[in-house]
Formats: C-alpha cells, sequence, structure tokens
C-alpha cells in the first residue's frame, strides 16, 4: 500500500471511529445540523440554476421563505424516522423515505410560498420548488450514504453483524443489550415492549418501540432478526408474543431467565432458536418427584432401544434420579456409543452399554441375569411407517417377536417392573408399524395376566403417546432441513392431523406412568390438540424468519408443497378405542385404558402361526394375520367395555 493510500484509510478509520463513540444524542444532533446546511444548499441551488446566476441576490422574502423551508422540514424529518436510524445499518429502501420526507417537506413549503404571494411579499419562480425537491432529496440521501460507506466499506468494520430488536424491556433485556454491544455479530437497534408507559422512552441508551411498529421498523432497519428477553412471563403471553411476530420476516430467537444463567458465562451465548413446541400450547405440569424417585432411584435399570430418540432421553431423565445402575441395549453400534459417551461424562450411576438386538433371547437372558435388572423400559422398535410397509416381516420380527423374547424373559427372571411404549398408531392400526405396536400391548397384557398367580409382584404394563417433536425420522427434523436448504416443504396432505410433545415430556411421563402401573396396565399419556401438519409447516417457516410461498405471496417465501399420503398413512391418529372408558390417575397427564386385560383369544396360537409365516417369508401371509388378530381382538376388548359401562 503506497504511503498516501495508508493515509487516507488511516483517517477514515479514525473518523469512523470517532463517530462511532460519539454518543446517540450527538450524532442525531449532528445529522439536524447537515440537513439544515443541505436544506438551505438546495435553496440556494434552486436559485441560482432557475436564474442562471451562481450568486442570487439575498432577499428580505427570499431568507423569510428559507426559514419557512426548515421549520417546515425538520419536524417531518423528525416525524418520518430519519434521525432515528443507525446510519451503519441503513437500508436501500430508506431511500424512499428521505423521497417521501422531501416531498411532503415540499408540499408544505409551496402552500407557504403561496399564501405569501397572496399577501404580497414576493413572487418565486415556479420551476424552484422542483428544482428543490430534487436537489434536497439527492443531498440528504447521498449523506446519508456516503456516511454509511465511510462507516463499514474498507473500514475493517465486520461485516457480518446483523442488526436485531430485542422484544421486553426489563432489566433482562437490558443486560441482553449491554451484552451484545461488544460480543457476537448482532447490533441493537431497539427495544420492543407491550407496556405503553415505555414507548418512545430510552432504556440503557435503547428507544423502546410499541409492537405494532414491528413491521415498519423491519422494512426500515433491515432487521434480521428478534430476539425474546421474557422467559419468566407467563407460558400464554409467551406464546402470544411469539404468534405476534412470526411471519414479520425476522428469525425469532430466545434467551433464558436471567436467573438460569451461570455467572461470567455471557447472556449472548445463552441465545437460541424458538422451538416448536413452544408455539404449540400445551399446558405444562411438573413431574412428580415421588412417582420418578419410585421407579428409578436404587434400582438397576435396563433400557431397550437407548440409542433412539425416545430411549436416549429415558436414559439421560433415569440417570439423574440416583439408579443403581442403567443397562444401555442398542442394535445401532454408532447410537449407542453417542449415549453412552454423554452419560460417562456425567457424575451418576455406573453405565452399561449392550450392543445387540432385542429378539436375541440369549443376550437378553444373560443380560438380565448378570447385572440384576430390576426395571426395564422396552423402547426399542421400528417405527417408520412407509419403511415397515416395504419390510413386513422385519417389522414383525423385531417389534413382535422383540417384545415377546423381552417380555418373556424379564417375566422368568423375576424383573419388578416392565414398561413398553407403545404408540398412538397402535389404535384401530391401519399401517404394520401400528400393527405390530398393537400386538406388542397385547403381548404385554398376556404376559401381565400370567404373572399375576407368581407369588413375586411383577408389574407389566405399555404407555401409549403420539408423536414427538425432533424424534428420528419425525416431520420436524425433515421441515427444518427442508427450510434450511430453501425450501420446498413436502407434506403428505395439510389437513393431516398428528398428536405432539416433546421429548423429554415424554419421557418423564412414561417413567411416571410406569410409576402408576399395577399390570396389564395401557396408559394414555395426555397430548392435548392434535395438530394440522399444513399449520406446522407454516408455523416453522415463519419462526426461521421466512414468509410462506402461496397465492398471497407468489414470488418470495417457502412453498409447502402436498405431495400425498404415503402408504398406511391415516389422516388423523386416536390415542383411545373410546375415550369415555378412559380412566384418571394421581397424574392429572396421564389416564388409563381398561386396566383388566381381556383374553378371549389363543395368542399363544396366533404367535405360532405368525412365526411359521416369518419362517416361511410368507409377506401376504404375515400381514393377513397381523391385522385379523387385532379385528378379533379389539372388537372382544369393545364388547367387554360396553357390556361394563351398562
Amino acid at each position: 500500500m503506497k504511503q498516501s493510500e495508508f493515509a487516507d484509510h488511516f483517517i477514515i478509520r479514525r473518523l469512523r471511529e470517532r463517530i462511532i463513540l460519539t454518543p446517540r444524542r450527538w450524532k442525531r444532533m449532528m445529522m439536524l445540523l447537515m440537513d439544515i446546511v443541505l436544506l438551505l444548499a438546495a435553496l440556494w441551488g434552486a436559485y441560482a440554476l432557475r436564474l442562471s446566476d451562481w450568486f442570487p441576490a439575498v432577499t428580505k422574502e427570499r431568507l423569510i421563505l428559507a426559514v419557512f423551508a426548515l421549520v417546515v422540514a425538520i419536524p417531518i424529518f423528525i416525524r418520518l424516522g430519519l434521525y432515528r436510524s443507525v446510519i451503519r445499518y441503513l437500508p436501500e429502501a430508506a431511500i424512499w423515505t428521505i423521497i417521501r420526507a422531501m416531498m411532503i417537506a415540499t408540499m408544505c413549503w409551496v402552500i407557504i410560498i403561496f399564501l405569501m404571494e397572496m399577501a404580497g411579499q414576493g413572487i418565486v419562480p415556479r420551476s424552484v420548488p422542483f428544482i428543490y425537491f430534487f436537489l434536497g432529496t439527492f443531498f440528504v440521501g447521498s449523506s446519508r450514504f456516503a456516511a454509511k460507506w465511510i462507516l463499514s466499506a474498507g473500514t475493517g468494520m465486520r461485516r457480518d453483524e446483523e442488526p436485531v430488536f430485542i422484544y421486553g424491556a426489563g432489566a433482562s433485556a437490558a443486560q441482553l443489550a449491554r451484552a451484545l454491544r461488544g460480543h457476537g455479530n448482532r447490533y441493537v437497534m431497539g427495544l420492543i415492549d407491550d407496556d405503553p408507559s415505555n414507548h418512545g422512552r430510552d432504556i440503557g441508551g435503547y428507544r423502546v418501540f410499541p409492537p405494532s411498529d414491528l413491521a415498519g421498523l423491519i422494512d426500515r432497519y433491515g432487521i434480521k432478526e428478534i430476539i425474546l428477553s421474557m422467559s419468566s412471563i407467563p407460558q400464554d403471553t409467551r406464546q402470544a408474543v411469539i404468534a405476534r411476530v412470526t411471519g414479520l420476516g425476522a428469525k425469532i430467537r430466545s434467551v433464558p431467565d436471567i436467573s438460569d444463567i451461570v455467572d461470567g458465562r455471557y447472556i449472548v451465548n445463552q441465545i437460541r432458536e424458538i422451538e416448536i413446541d413452544e408455539i404449540l400450547g400445551r399446558s405444562f405440569v411438573p413431574a412428580d418427584k415421588n412417582l420418578l424417585t419410585r421407579a428409578i432411584t436404587d434400582n438397576v435399570v435396563l433400557v431397550t432401544g437407548a440409542g433412539g430418540s425416545i430411549g436416549s432421553e429415558l436414559c439421560r431423565l433415569i440417570a439423574t434420579w440416583r439408579p443403581n445402575k442403567i443397562i444401555l441395549m442398542e442394535a445401532n453400534e454408532y447410537a449407542l456409543y453417542q449415549i453412552e459417551q454423554e452419560l460417562a461424562q456425567r457424575d451418576g450411576p455406573s453405565i452399561v452399554a449392550v450392543l445387540g438386538s432385542v429378539t436375541n433371547e440369549r443376550l437378553i437372558r444373560r443380560t438380565i441375569r448378570e447385572h440384576g435388572v430390576q426395571v426395564i423400559y422396552h423402547a426399542a422398535a421400528h417405527k417408520h411407517v412407509p419403511l415397515l410397509e416395504e419390510n413386513i416381516l422385519e417389522g414383525i420380527q423385531n417389534n413382535v417377536f422383540g417384545t415377546l423374547t423381552v417380555a418373556r424373559i424379564a417375566a422368568a427372571e423375576k424383573v419388578k417392573k416392565f414398561v413398553l411404549i407403545s404408540s398412538d398408531k397402535a389404535v384401530r392400526p391401519t399401517n404394520i408399524m401400528g400393527a405390530t405396536k398393537r400386538w406388542a400391548e397385547l403381548i404385554v397384557q398376556q404376559v401381565a395376566l400370567e404373572t399375576r398367580s407368581t407369588p413375586m409382584h411383577q408389574t407389566f404394563c405399555a404407555v401409549r403417546f403420539g408423536n414427538v417433536l425432533g424424534s428420528n425420522g419425525s416431520v420436524v427434523p425433515l421441515f427444518k432441513r427442508q427450510i434450511s436448504k430453501g425450501g420446498p416443504i413436502t407434506v403428505t396432505d395439510p389437513d393431516m392431523t398428528r398428536y405432539f410433545m416433546s421429548i423429554p415430556e415424554a419421557a418423564e411421563l412414561i417413567v411416571q406412568a410406569g410409576a402408576l402401573a399395577e399390570g396389564g396396565d395401557v396408559f394414555l399419556l395426555d397430548m392435548g390438540e392434535p395438530v394440522r401438519i399444513g399449520d406446522l409447516a407454516a408455523n416453522m417457516i415463519r419462526l426461521a424468519g421466512f414468509k410462506v410461498r402461496d397465492d398471497a405471496n407468489p414470488d418470495s417465501g417457502i412453498a409447502i408443497n402436498v405431495i400425498g399420503k404415503r402408504p398406511g398413512e391415516k389422516l388423523f391418529e386416536e390415542l383411545f378405542y373410546d375415550r369415555e372408558n378412559a380412566k384418571p390417575t394421581l397424574h392429572p397427564k396421564i389416564m388409563m385404558a381398561d386396566s383388566v386385560p381381556i383374553v378371549t383369544s389363543d395368542l399363544t396360537l396366533h404367535l405360532n402361526d405368525m412365526r411359521q409365516a416369518l419362517d416361511e417369508e410368507n409377506h401376504e401371509g404375515a400381514r393377513a394375520l397381523l391385522f385379523s388378530l387385532i379385528g378379533t381382538w379389539d372388537n372382544d376388548e369393545s364388547q367387554s367395555m360396553q357390556s361394563e359401562a351398562i
């Protein structure tokens, strides 16, 4: 770099630093004074160009008109926000605000000129206001974009900084704004607050705006992100705020409550995405510590399918409630390694990783005997509906005979408690996955009935619930990947509805349901109201800061494409065969189906027939057997429920 270029670069950098360090109040005053000078220059230029005289005469009338031009223009500039903008982040669209401000100011000035001419105070050439408008727009606009160039271009300024707003005006919002001032790649433009008494005030040096101004503020400043600093407010209020700010074209982020932040760690490191479960409207019920203690503490616990979404979360929960030992059983080597490494880093119970399938009888028996297993959570299963439609025999082998193997050996080895993780697809199933889970429920009820006659009290039960957000194979991770690639999102049917709950909530309720079991129970987790898949997709698009591309917005955003239902999919899922017969339990989020196992068919005979179909690799025969037993059994169960009701 030449010495002259280096000197220019140094001067610009020093000028930029000096401007940035100047208090915002003084920067606004400098902008206002500059506009006064530029407007006077524009007025002088208008007369000079019109009269072809670079030194037009300065008369009393022209001085009065110049004063009126400033008196009119400056308040209009203030009203339209020309002095609220942060020049470093001035968007190109700001030129339209400048044009509008100059146009209004010029029109008001023309009215004053007309009134003065009516009073005999001189005549102004008609072209002067037009020239004044164009020169004023050019001077004011150029000054701002020139200042933006000085503050950002070629001066070493970080170009990854993005303008953001913070939603909230309390102590946590002020602390967050201060932390962001020197860290991260965000620049706080201001605060948003619902309290009208805060509107227009400055808190910590930041202007507070009403939520109604958000759409205009996003367009004016090119806002990329809105950070919610309001975790301590009631959940329903929080959901209303999230619903209000989604769809405005900015990403939504959140920070935890101040009391949850570890001392010495910057609050900026705690900023996270808003999760979809935060807008589903589910009410939260704290876990019953007595139930969790009863189910886990001082027990040796085996979790099958420990590397899956539910299985791994169960392991994390169990590890915090002081069991004697946790045995992780998983057929996927990498998934087992991940959860084993995660739990091994904690200060907790001893961890044993067992690699293998739940259909391996010798492995199951050896594991239970060697470690003295007392509680089993059976989460191992194939769950992907379309894949199981194409792999019927493997689905039956793993979901039906895997459950049979673990349950029978658990009964023989005197395991105290066995909890099957079932699915809402087991209710009136139309696909292989749901049918195999219904068979698994029936197997557990059958084993529960058989163990009632033994002297040692053993409890076998099933817990039935819907989809969990973020689980392997669920629509939420799929939608996230599609959004990250710019879309489109693909849905099988936008009117399809599904039940959803978070993985941690599901794990807590599973363990608590197991503690409530008396034997043969099928527990139903309260999933709230079903969610329309089309609405879920649209909400995820808006949370990511995009708009939905549809008939009303055909040229931008992310589209939602309908691809049609896949084999075996139902338009809606059910948790109950008969909701009226669901019984409450001690936990408000856990209900129970008829707790008395109903055995009117020879399950063992059907299992032998199914084993033969698998040995013969008879796909159609296996499918027919799968659904024929369910039809017979569920009809008997429905009739029994009706007779009990009578």
